[in-house]
């Protein structure tokens, strides 16, 4: 009789686990569809970057190619069509050779506009800061010095990664405003800097000898000269 009692506990045991899985079915159903379509989706967004990446990627190279050999209208639709790509270095990267096509058509409010993009898209300070000063250059000889702090100052801060080149840009602003004291100060600082390049010690000894012989008075016209001189065209490959 034991028996029996065993078995037919065991049995409605049996049936309460069964009635609880039944009722826990379509919760677990539900739970597992969505952790699949988490998954899923996960897996379409990682392919469909590296796709992006790679379409990109492929369209950059052939921008380039194209502009190597003079086809500068071919190469910039394809920089257009690659600034409008989720893959934000080859974005940055394209953004940079637009803005180089406008400032050479003398487009130079453009050319920033282009580059401050640039700047926001790039996916690191190395890509952003290049644009950065690329846009404050563009402005050297235009914009007013409180402008130039204002958009070289952060970029030659310690551990920036064009530091140097933003110290000379800032010290050319300076002496471009007349403001040769605090220019030689600059150059100063850049032709004792370990960090700076031979070019740029030697560009700022040079802008300390101008200063200090009274001829410094020349050189803004002859930097404006400078920049407006058309830059060259691209030669041909092959």
């Amino acid at each position: 009789m034991a028996d029996v009692f065993e078995e037919v506990e065991e049995q409605l045991r049996s049936d309460r686990y069964r009635s609880l899985a039944l009722k826990l079915l379509p919760w677990l159903g539900g739970l597992l569809a969505i952790a699949l379509a988490v998954a899923g989706g996960y897996e379409f967004y990682d392919y469909s970057r590296t796709q992006a990446a790679a379409k990109a990627s492929d369209e950059y190279n052939q921008a380039m190619e194209a502009y190597a050999q003079g086809r500068t209208s071919e190469a910039q639709t394809l920089w257009t069509e690659v600034s409008k790509s989720p893959a934000k270095a080859y974005k940055a990267l394209s953004l940079q050779h637009l803005a180089g096509l406008r400032l050479a058509d003398g487009k130079t409010a453009e050319g920033v506009q282009l580059l401050d993009q640039a700047a926001a898209a790039a996916p690191d300070i190395l890509l952003a800061d290049a644009a950065r000063l690329k846009a404050a250059f563009a402005l050297l000889d235009t914009a007013s010095l409180a402008d130039m702090h204002t958009r070289l100052d952060p970029l030659t801060k310690e551990g920036r990664p064009y530091r140097t080149e933003a110290q000379e840009a800032l010290a050319f602003a300076k002496l471009l405003a007349g403001d040769t004291a605090g220019a030689r100060g600059d150059f100063v600082v850049i032709s004792l800097s370990p960090d700076a390049q031979d070019s740029a010690r030697n560009r700022a000894r040079a802008a300390m000898a101008l200063i200090d012989s009274g001829s410094a008075k020349v050189v803004p016209a002859a930097v404006k000269a400078a920049l407006a001189l058309p830059k060259p065209p691209p030669e041909p490959v092959g």
